[in-house]
């Protein structure tokens, strides 16, 4: 058992934020605790079922609806671990042993200041990851019961992050940010918030390029009733084609609705003057551009990539910056 102790700079690492750790694991039950008590309320209404096989939750089951509205916010919280995660590995972990000095008795332990580093953005990324990973367990036990309503869609921010593996690489990114700014900055608060600001703009960056990342799929459609997206996918746009297949801007038809005199409402015949433009136009046919379900593993691997290769450069960067200035 003493070969699988931890021993040196780590131990001195775990052995100084175990506070930490306990908070991190009584975060982790909690959660447990919570979406596990929301599925059992949930049981105890049965579902409405159709003729068509499919099964619905009962109007009156307000287990379901806090469930959903649990794993809602849910997501939306665990968004905000790379930013706990950089702050922490920032502020607490490096800057503040820059500030108070004490990482130099570190360094006269016979510890190298490159092994002093590394002890401690390898326990805090095992812990992390750890951490993270649980609290996606925990967060799919509730999702296989509410997946597909309102907020709760495959696409959705949230929910995307918190049932694929990106969110596993925004955390090893925020472990290697948070090493390079606290050093960079040296001060525990500052360090922090910088962090956070890093990591939040990462977040935001990639979450708006994420579905320009796979080339969207399109549907088509004779002009008339909606067309809708085709399965469970996520449209990007829609529109009117003409005969020839080229995209029709629709505003041209409602500009000149608008622009006739005389007309109170669409129901005093605007509409039929709006058919009328759209067939003047050549208007015979609709698209919708999307995304199906199938592309969300291969956008997971592709951002996964994209942070991966962040925490890499973020990593390398924050250990040339420690070896230049204690060489």
């Amino acid at each position: 058992m003493s070969t699988l102790a931890l021993k040196g700079p780590y131990w001195v690492t775990v052995r100084q934020y175990r506070r930490t750790l306990w908070l991190v694991g009584a975060a982790v039950a909690v959660s447990l605790a919570v979406i596990g008590g929301l599925r059992i309320w949930d049981a105890q209404t049965p579902d409405r079922h159709y003729e068509n096989g499919q099964r619905y939750a009962a109007d009156d089951n307000r287990g379901y609806e806090t469930l959903r509205i649990a794993l809602e916010y849910g997501g939306m919280w665990l968004l905000l671990l790379p930013l706990l995660v950089g702050a922490f590995v920032a502020g607490p972990l490096v800057a503040r042993e820059f500030e108070s000095g004490t990482y130099k008795l570190s360094l006269t332990q016979s510890v190298s200041p490159a092994a002093w580093l590394r002890s401690k953005l390898l326990t805090t990324s095992a812990v992390a990851l750890g951490a993270t990973f649980a609290l996606m367990g925990v967060y799919r036990i509730g999702w296989g019961r509410v997946a597909g309503s309102y907020g709760l869609n495959w696409s959705e921010r949230g929910p995307y992050e918190a049932t694929g593996i990106v969110l596993l690489a925004y955390v090893l990114a925020a472990v290697a940010v948070g090493a390079l700014v606290g050093q960079l900055i040296r001060r525990t608060l500052v360090a922090m918030a910088v962090t956070g600001l890093v990591m939040g703009v990462v977040l935001l960056v990639l979450g708006a390029i994420r579905w320009s990342l796979l080339s969207v799929q399109t549907a088509t459609g004779p002009a008339g009733p909606t067309l809708w997206t085709p399965g469970n996918g996520l449209m990007m746009d829609s529109g009117l084609l003409t005969s020839s297949g080229v995209h029709f801007d629709q505003s041209v038809c409602w500009d000149e609705v608008h622009r006739t005199p005389g007309l109170d409402s669409m129901h005093d015949g605007g509409m039929k003057l709006f058919d009328r433009c759209l067939a003047q136009r050549g208007v015979t046919g609709q698209y919708v551009d999307y995304h199906p379900q199938s592309h969300f593993w291969p956008t997971q691997l592709i951002e996964t990539g994209i942070v991966l290769a962040l925490a890499a450069l973020a990593a390398y960067a924050a250990f040339r910056v420690l070896r230049a200035r204690h060489p």
